[in-house]
């Protein structure tokens, strides 16, 4: 059976998954995630970082977005006392992360606290936001595109 994903979006798609459980083979796993994060929250995320990546210099580095992302997301994992996981690298000259939090795999409220942290950082720094890009306005997608093959 191929990897499938489905977005528990009504009754139909419920049952749909029952029935994928029930047909798989013994050994088969079953993973369910809380919802994923809006477009909106994501924009936000994004404005935000592109913002800090523009506008501050951190400890003598200008960082791109994705690295802010990077430092956003191990202040999340220490507010919620998680613990970062440091091991040396390859050829003993510095340290890698192997912690393995990425943001596509936040809830809906672990999103919000990363919004959280990182708003509060650069109004520390003195960060003048910019807005977000508009949210995506096209329309939903048939109901069909909820279930996914991967």
């Amino acid at each position: 059976m191929p990897r499938q994903i489905i977005t528990l979006a009504n009754d139909r798609l419920y049952d749909r998954a029952v029935e994928l459980i029930r047909g798989s083979k013994p050994g088969s796993r079953v993973e369910i995630k809380g919802p994923k994060r809006s477009n909106d929250a994501n924009a936000a995320m994004w404005a935000m970082l592109g913002d800090l990546a523009r506008l501050l210099v951190w400890n003598g580095l200008q960082l791109d977005a994705e690295e802010w992302k990077l430092v956003m997301l191990d202040a999340l994992r220490r507010e919620h006392r998680d613990q970062m996981k440091l091991v040396p690298n390859t050829d003993q000259t510095g340290f890698v992360n192997v912690s393995g939090t990425s943001s596509s795999e936040l809830t809906n409220e672990e999103m919000r606290d990363l919004l959280t942290i990182i708003r509060a950082f650069g109004d520390q720094q003195g960060v003048e936001w910019s807005e977000p890009k508009p949210k995506d306005t096209r329309p939903a997608p048939p109901i069909e595109a909820y279930e996914e093959r991967a």
